[in-house]
């Protein structure tokens, strides 16, 4: 809302009003505001939510200072999503079609999260909200974001003109760009980033050969609802020991904005030969929001943490995420750039089709892992939660790099 503000006082030239033209200066200011909202009122929510008893019901798994967290105040993702959303309402065009889907994607998980945490602490059900109910809402903001990211006419590619093929251009859908000096045009497409190959692009109508070009939204939409599905429920796993889904996610987030802003550069994308996406580069603001609150849940989340982001953080960070890679049209590498979040997934999955067809075959139940999710077997193996924590977070980092170092490896 600011950014139109000061866009009104430009008009009138008022000193220093331009600079909230630069997504630069927006995007440091929403993670200087997100972290302070964290850290500042962290505290007082940390006070509400002991007031109110909303504590974790911890079971005893036999996991060293488990049972110390217990009454630990759950639902702290409520300030982790108020810290994504104010700063970014604030400071970004909030008419962008990018970032009105992340605040949609941000709220609807959001909701579902509470719901979940709330049934758990309030109702005493321990299971929380049923399964087939998250999985509902979650295809639901799967479907909602594919069909708009297909669909929309906002959502464009800006394919530039060669050198040979300018001079031939006499068309009237295309456009000069007067600051680079290049012609172009907006156009639908539907490709996205294949890593490490020589043209770096999957076209989804060339994805399965047999399906005709008018059913490929289908295809795309079932692709979106999986990471939507999958990324969500892979953070919520990881949230199992201080610090490790926030700091996890502040990595994927930092990581994604500066992917989201070399695409959204005309100059940066042509350089390296990455496709240009109109617009997206408002979407820095809202990963930089994303990850000042991160980083600001850390101050309160790192071991031992004095409150648990619950499901209200965790299903909304990993939500957040998929719709960011979505957008930025790097979904086919979240196996790497989220590879914790799909490890520890993979743990699990493990372990319980081990264990069922072990028990089967020789009627007793056999595991792979001292305990799942890996976090866990970790920890049965005595090695510090911070310590653990911290391993976790170097091994991001380095996808992160890898993710990053995918731009020029080809």
């Amino acid at each position: 809302m600011l950014y139109y503000l000061f866009e009104y006082l430009n008009e009138l030239d008022v000193p220093g009003a331009g600079v909230f033209q630069y997504i630069s200066f927006r995007a440091g200011m929403a993670a200087f505001i997100s972290l302070l909202i964290t850290i500042t009122f962290g505290k007082s929510l940390i006070s509400y939510l002991r007031r109110k008893q909303v504590g974790e019901d911890i079971r005893d798994l036999g996991l060293e200072g488990q049972m110390q967290k217990k009454g630990t105040p759950t639902m702290g993702g409520l300030i982790i999503i108020a810290a994504i959303l104010i700063p970014t309402l604030l400071f970004s065009r909030i008419d962008n079609i990018y970032i009105i889907l992340l605040v949609i994607t941000t709220i609807w998980l959001g909701l579902i999260g509470f719901l979940d945490d709330y049934i758990k602490v309030f109702k005493k059900d321990k299971k929380g909200l049923a399964g087939k109910f998250k999985i509902v809402g979650q295809v639901g903001i799967g479907l909602i974001v594919g069909l708009t990211l297909y669909f929309s006419d906002e959502v464009v590619v800006r394919q530039v003109a060669s050198k040979g093929e300018v001079s031939n251009i006499q068309s009237s859908e295309w456009k000069q760009d007067e600051d680079f000096n290049i012609k172009y045009k907006d156009i639908k497409s539907m490709k996205t980033t294949m890593p490490f190959l020589k043209n770096n692009e999957l076209d989804y109508n060339d994805f399965i050969p047999f399906v005709p070009d008018d059913y490929t939204w289908l295809v795309y939409v079932f692709v979106v609802i999986i990471v939507v599905t999958g990324v969500s429920n892979g953070a919520n796993i990881t949230d199992g020991i201080d610090g490790l889904a926030a700091g996890t996610s502040g990595i994927i987030g930092l990581t994604i904005a500066i992917l989201a802003y070399l695409s959204g550069r005309i100059d940066f994308s042509n350089y390296l030969n990455i496709m240009y996406i109109p617009n997206l580069a408002e979407l820095v603001i809202f990963c930089t929001a994303f990850v000042g609150a991160c980083l600001g849940f850390l101050w309160y989340n790192a071991y031992p943490a004095q409150v648990f982001m619950g499901d209200t953080g965790s299903l909304t960070l990993g939500g957040v995420i998929a719709v960011l890679a979505l957008a930025v049209r790097k979904e086919l590498l979240i196996p790497v750039l989220c590879g914790i979040f799909l490890v520890e997934n993979l743990s699990v999955m493990i372990q319980v089709s081990y264990f069922k067809y072990t028990k089967k075959k020789y009627g007793e139940g056999r595991r792979i892992f001292l305990m799942s999710p890996l976090h866990h077997h970790y920890q049965k193996m005595n090695i510090p939660e911070a310590k653990i924590v911290t391993r976790f977070w170097i091994v991001g980092i380095l996808l992160a790099i890898i993710t990053l170092a995918t731009l020029k490896l080809r």
